[in-house]
């Protein structure tokens, strides 16, 4: 089984990084105060759909009187008039039917209103929670009858804490850079941490997971190549700049994995530089050889790492995806960072 899907927290307490969301819910439920329609929004893998089973498990909902649903593969109005059909009934053996329906801004415009009747006049025993990670699409009629969350996106310690926690009780043994890496290339989602991880657990044959392990599952340069590349960045040295990252390429990392790994040190440069008292939470985050060398390139030597260039970072690796081919945005971000003309 997948690890996201076995260590899917099944409780309130075992919630991570919605503390905002958790406490709420959690009250609502001490105190009888259960509002009939939840909203909960936010990016993938942030412990929506989890959250939802949660609140039915903690209100003594059955397994028989759960019902999940797909928006994205059951978006039409038929599917929603059964839905709609099936509330009117009973629930078998709990106090509520509890109705979660995923990816909700995939329904359709006239599915849209056939749920926004049943959300008008509930019956008392029904309780939906819609998850939506495009909280712009859901209709305002549909928003301002449920009880909005929004969730956040973990932060890069909750997801190292959280990869290293489950290499654990996977009996393997996660290095402090092996878990940075992961965590980085998670950007934000549980579900993609603990995927990276259990393919770096396939792989490794003596249950030690270091960076190096973790950056070749996941198409990632070693950290001096992107510090050679940091290097002619702060010489503004183009041409040395754009061999380093053909040469990555080449040897088998992914554009957009270099990229990302450019900017998480663009930007510990940027904040050694503007607010060096964040030096301690940095170190954390890189070795020691690597800290050093931000640190080095947060002075006068690396006057060229600058905001402009963590900008069109952020533009090159947003583009990256849609180019006709993958290496353009980061040459683009550089001629226009570095270039003269």
């Amino acid at each position: 089984m997948a690890l996201y899907r076995t260590y899917r927290p099944s409780a309130f307490g075992e919630v991570r990084g919605q503390e905002h969301v958790v406490s709420v819910l959690e009250a609502a439920t001490k105190n009888g105060k259960i509002a009939h329609a939840y909203l909960f929004a936010g990016g993938r893998g942030t412990g929506k759909t989890s959250m939802a089973r949660i609140l039915a498990h903690a209100l003594g909902t059955q397994g028989q009187d759960i019902y999940e649903m797909d928006a994205a593969s059951n978006r039409g109005i038929d599917e929603i008039r059964e839905l709609r059909d099936g509330v009117s009934t009973l629930p078998f053996a709990s106090t509520y039917k509890f109705y979660i329906i995923d990816e909700a801004h995939a329904l359709t415009k006239d599915a849209w209103g056939a749920l926004l009747k049943t959300l008008e006049e509930p019956p008392s025993h029904v309780i939906f929670v819609l998850a939506t990670t495009e909280l712009d699409r859901v209709p305002e009629t549909i928003i301002s009858r449920c009880q909005v969350f929004n969730f956040k996106k973990p932060s890069h310690e909750t997801l190292k804490a959280h990869a290293l926690d489950i290499a654990k009780k996977e009996g393997a043994s996660l290095t402090p850079a092996g878990a940075e890496l992961v965590a980085l290339m998670g950007e934000g989602s549980f579900r993609d941490t603990l995927g990276i991880l259990q393919k770096v657990l396939t792989i490794s044959a003596d249950g030690v997971l270091t960076e190096e392990e973790v950056a070749r599952v996941v198409g990632a340069p070693s950290s001096q190549v992107v510090n050679e590349f940091l290097e002619a960045l702060a010489k503004k040295d183009i041409e040395r700049a754009v061999a380093a990252f053909h040469a990555a390429v080449a040897a088998g990392s992914e554009p957009r994995v270099f990229i990302l790994l450019v900017l998480a040190k663009v930007r510990g440069i940027l904040l050694l530089r503007f607010a060096p008292k964040m030096e301690a939470g940095l170190a954390s985050q890189f070795s020691e050889d690597d800290l050093a060398l931000l640190k080095q390139w947060a002075g006068k030597e690396g006057a060229s790492i600058n905001s402009a260039l963590l900008s069109e970072l952020i533009g090159a690796l947003l583009e990256t995806q849609r180019a006709p081919l993958p290496q353009i945005p980061l040459e683009l971000a550089l001629y226009r960072a570095l270039g003269e003309a």
